[in-house]
């Protein structure tokens, strides 16, 4: 096989009484497939875990080369403009506003109700935090001086933020250059994601209870009405989940400065994160927290293909080894009818994939992926 250009990530997830992901109604999120109402966490959400998570001892921010990003409508306000209060009038600042939101967030920025929700990394807000100072100081207090100076600045400053994006890795941390980005306001600060995430789906039909709960008065009284203060039900499931990630090495290693060691490093943090972090919701109630019974990897260079038509079909339950098995057979019809040899290992707390290459650990199986992004490093410069 010749150098990867994918690695892709399946993985089966069981959780049992849980609202993991829910809608504009507070129910499970869900997905018709084969017929079947099944379960569904959107890929959004697994995203923003994986992206956010801190304690895991495999988190991004805790990567050798992290570069922090914000994702957030108040960019201007809480990250450039606030660090001027108290150094410099109250006036000077409010003139800088205005045309500093618009550079940022487009022609209609200065309302934040009109302003997009924005990611940008740390090195480009402390540049646009110092420019802020320096048109600030520039005005020796003046307010007219500060919105003359202002508005002539906003004409070029998508041109300088383009030059620190030429000449700066990672200028919008490390989240942009995984997940990606897109600012209407500026395409020349898109990023393509390397990182494609798929919606989970349960493997089988929906599993689903309508579940009655009551917070109760400690100091209620016989004859004080019913002694609950609220009554409420809210929706639980369970189930098993399929999972698929897919990552384009070269974009990685491009998204990363050329740096196919960071990339590598975070394919196995990726990987870790993926088996290890769960969705967050109602941890309170349902303590939703489970680690992978599967985790199949593979490294190839064709375009990559889900195994969800292995469950095309829903299952007639949760049951590990079934779902394992049905994988299996589905890997097996794509081998042989498209034969594109991936390389591939795997972790099975089940009955092993007998063509999901070797079996190991979770250290061990993201070890081999991060190796893979190395062996991608001559495809992503050519």
């Amino acid at each position: 096989m010749s150098a990867p250009r994918f690695i892709q990530i399946h993985s089966l997830h069981a959780y049992t009484a849980v609202l993991l992901n829910r809608d504009d109604s507070g129910l499970a999120k869900r997905l018709p497939y084969g017929g079947v109402m099944r379960t569904r966490v959107s890929s959004q959400c697994l995203k923003r875990h994986w992206r956010i998570e801190e304690s895991d001892p495999h988190a991004l921010a805790k990567l050798d080369g992290f570069v922090d990003s914000f994702r957030s409508r108040e960019l201007v306000t809480k990250k450039v403009l606030r660090p001027l209060d108290g150094r410099f009038p109250a006036e000077v600042v409010k003139a800088l506003e205005a045309e500093i939101q618009k550079a940022v967030y487009g022609d209609k920025g200065a309302d934040r109700k009109n302003r997009q929700t924005l990611l940008l990394g740390a090195p480009e807000i402390d540049w646009l935090a110092a420019e802020a100072v320096r048109l600030a100081e520039a005005a020796a207090g003046d307010p007219a001086e500060a919105k003359a100076a202002v508005t002539e600045w906003a004409k070029s400053v998508k041109d300088n933020l383009k030059v620190l994006r030429e000449q700066t890795a990672l200028p919008g941390g490390l989240a942009a250059a995984l997940f990606g980005r897109m600012v209407t306001s500026d395409p020349a600060a898109n990023l393509d994601a390397p990182i494609h995430v798929a919606h989970a789906f349960t493997v089988h039909g929906e599993e689903t209870e309508s579940d009655y709960f009551t917070a109760v008065d400690d100091l209620w009284e016989p004859g004080q009405d019913h002694g609950a203060d609220t009554i409420q039900e809210t929706e639980l499931t369970s189930g098993l989940f399929y999972g698929y990630v897919v990552v384009d090495l070269p974009l990685l290693i491009k998204n990363c400065g050329g740096d196919a060691a960071l990339a590598g490093r975070v394919v196995e943090h990726l990987v870790h994160l993926v088996a290890e972090v769960s969705p967050g919701a109602k941890l309170g109630s349902t303590a939703p927290y489970g680690r992978a019974g599967l985790m199949l990897i593979e490294a190839g260079d064709r375009q990559p293909r889900s195994l969800a038509g292995a469950f095309r079909t829903a299952l007639s339950g949760s049951d590990l080894d079934q779902a394992i098995t049905a994988l299996d057979d589905e890997l097996g019809r794509m081998d042989r009818a498209y034969e594109t040899g991936e390389a591939r290992c795997h972790l099975s707390l089940g009955v092993a994939l007998a063509a999901g290459g070797e079996q190991g650990s979770l250290r061990t199986i993201a070890s081999w992926a991060g190796e893979r992004v190395v062996d991608a490093a001559p495809e992503a410069a050519a």
